[in-house]
């Protein structure tokens, strides 16, 4: 496999789990085990568009169970013999492997998996990666001039990596208690976007656009917005360091009883 890989340095290894379960795009070249008619092929893979059962490979990383996954397109690009060349956009988390093998039960011949390459993770994209001998090439040169200019050339906001995750907009005064640990209630939300959905992770920013934490939306972006009072989203990996913000809460109270 070739593509796309994500690489988080530090405390930005606090937003992988955002990156885990983020939309990819694939390119793949499936080969079939019979002959197959092109428009067959077509008309096959359209069928394993929208949510589709999958139980991971036997060599996985994760527990062979059956699960949910959702395509959301898988578009036909060209056939050269018995290899076919597609792309695909799928939920975090689907195996393209298992996808070639089902497209070729379906197909009535089988089929495996040739050839992988990841164009698209998260909101990282193949046109903006950097390769890895430019990387070392600007880190020598990072370490000869001392110019952070050479690091901004491959290192990111960790921000960037947040760009597709739905987000609240806190206070200030909230900031502090958020990155103790305090579950986020309706008083502290200034402005969010729209598709939260109750149980979806979400990102919690200040209103200068800096990440505070990931936390489990409470309610949906509706729901929210109508609250006066309440836990609205409940902190899972605070990401921001204490004390960036001045402490806007009483000491003597527990922090998991704050009102941000």
């Amino acid at each position: 496999m070739t593509g796309v890989l994500p690489v988080t340095l530090e405390e930005s290894t606090k937003v992988v789990q955002a990156l885990l379960y983020s939309g990819k795009e694939y390119v793949c070249v499936m080969k079939v085990h019979g002959d197959v008619a092109e428009d067959q092929v077509r008309k096959v893979l359209k069928e394993f568009e929208d949510a589709i059962y999958q139980r991971p490979p036997l060599r996985a990383s994760v527990k062979r169970q059956l699960r949910t996954r959702r395509i959301y397109y898988l578009d036909f690009l060209e056939m050269d013999g018995r290899n076919v060349l597609f792309k695909v956009g799928c939920e975090g988390g689907t195996y393209i492997r298992k996808l070639c093998f089902d497209v070729g039960e379906v197909l009535g011949c089988g089929a495996h998996m040739q050839e992988l390459r990841r164009t698209r993770a998260g909101p990282f994209v193949e046109d903006n990666c950097v390769r890895l001998h430019d990387m070392a090439y600007w880190f020598m040169q990072w370490q000869e001039k001392k110019d952070e200019k050479f690091l901004k050339k491959f290192v990111q906001p960790m921000e960037r990596a947040l760009a597709s995750v739905p987000k609240i907009y806190i206070r200030d005064s909230a900031v502090d208690a958020v990155c103790h640990g305090a579950n986020l209630t309706a008083p502290g939300v200034l402005r969010l976007e729209s598709g939260i959905m109750e149980g979806s992770l979400l990102a919690v920013f200040s209103l200068k656009g800096e990440a505070v934490a990931l936390a489990r939306a409470a309610a949906s972006s509706e729901h929210i917005l109508s609250m006066d009072h309440g836990v609205v989203a409940k902190v899972e990996r605070v990401l921001m360091p204490r004390g960036t913000y001045p402490r806007c809460w009483k000491s003597g109270e527990k922090v998991d009883e704050q009102k941000p």
